[in-house]
């Protein structure tokens, strides 16, 4: 009797827990079709409202008072410049500094204190990153509000996820690549160099993605360093006529972005106004998937290069 007692004891706990994992589940499903909606229903409103707006006269005009004429050339131009600064500034740094924290870093109160704050500081809201930036970047280092300030700045908003993202990504690589690496007389920075990096790449490149995306997006900071609401100029080329063909003066040049630009127009009374801010986030979006897809990819060519 008591050996049946508990087969039905147990029969009923399976039961029970079966019950909870399929309730679980669909928690779960009605939960994520909720967000997709809603994504769903934002994303075609975008659509509907910024599609008649898009042409090629859009792409190539400057802001202007008049709706109709009114384009996102320098706003487009200088979001991919700052972007380029904030991925050249944050991704090696934050690859080399996960890489130190992980392998080369002793396990002491010091790790362990820059362990906390790294984690602290994914998330600090964006303006207190703007406040940091205008401090350091404009009045102790005279930068001055241009695209170099700006995408440095942003790079020290994404730093903390790269950083993040590159130690748990390492973190992951199982103890016998190393051993077998060391086994074969090879390096410390032979085995981080082969081994170690290329199996994490994928998991670092996702950090990356991640990280990039929130940056293109923000506006606080940028406004904060002084990034201007109305543009019409274009950054200097960064190709000459003279040797060594490289000009870097756009660097110090001034800027707008995408997400100021749209907020500019979302701020005025007029409905064309509001129709060129959708027909922008459309652009913004569309960067936004272009720039991820590079990502993407290059993970992609990473995880095949492994296992071939």
């Amino acid at each position: 009797m008591a050996s049946d007692k508990n087969t039905q004891e147990i029969r009923r706990r399976i039961s029970h827990n079966k019950f909870r994992d399929h309730l679980f589940w669909v928690i779960g499903l009605f939960s994520t079709l909720i967000g997709f909606v809603v994504l769903f229903t934002l994303i075609i409103d975008l659509f509907v409202d910024g599609f008649p707006r898009l042409s090629w006269s859009f792409l190539t005009s400057y802001p202007s008072r008049f709706p109709e004429k009114a384009g996102i050339l320098s706003a487009w131009v200088g979001t991919t410049l700052v972007m380029i600064v904030t991925a050249a500034a944050a991704v090696p740094l934050g690859i080399a500094a996960g890489i130190y924290l992980e392998e080369y870093g002793k396990k002491n109160w010091l790790t362990h204190v820059i362990e906390i704050n790294m984690n602290n500081l994914a998330g600090i809201p964006s303006i207190i990153y703007g406040l940091l930036a205008l401090g350091l970047f404009v009045y102790f280092l005279k930068l001055g509000e241009s695209i170099l300030t700006g995408g440095l700045t942003l790079g020290l908003l994404i730093l903390p996820m790269v950083v993040i993202s590159t130690r748990e990504s390492i973190k992951a690589i199982p103890n016998s690549i190393r051993e077998a690496s060391y086994a074969l007389g090879a390096t410390k920075w032979q085995t981080v160099k082969d081994h170690i990096l290329p199996y994490s790449m994928g998991g670092i490149l996702t950090g990356m993605i991640i990280g990039l995306s929130r940056a293109i997006g923000e506006t606080a900071p940028i406004i904060t360093v002084g990034a201007l609401t109305f543009v019409a100029f274009l950054p200097s080329s960064p190709m000459t006529n003279t040797f060594p063909f490289l000009s870097f003066k756009w660097l110090f040049d001034p800027f707008t972005v995408m997400p100021i630009q749209m907020f500019n127009w979302v701020s005025r009374p007029q409905k064309e106004f509001h129709l060129n801010a959708a027909a922008a986030g459309i652009i913004l979006l569309l960067m936004t998937l272009v720039m991820n897809a590079l990502a993407i990819y290059l993970r992609y060519k990473f995880r095949k290069r492994i296992k071939w």
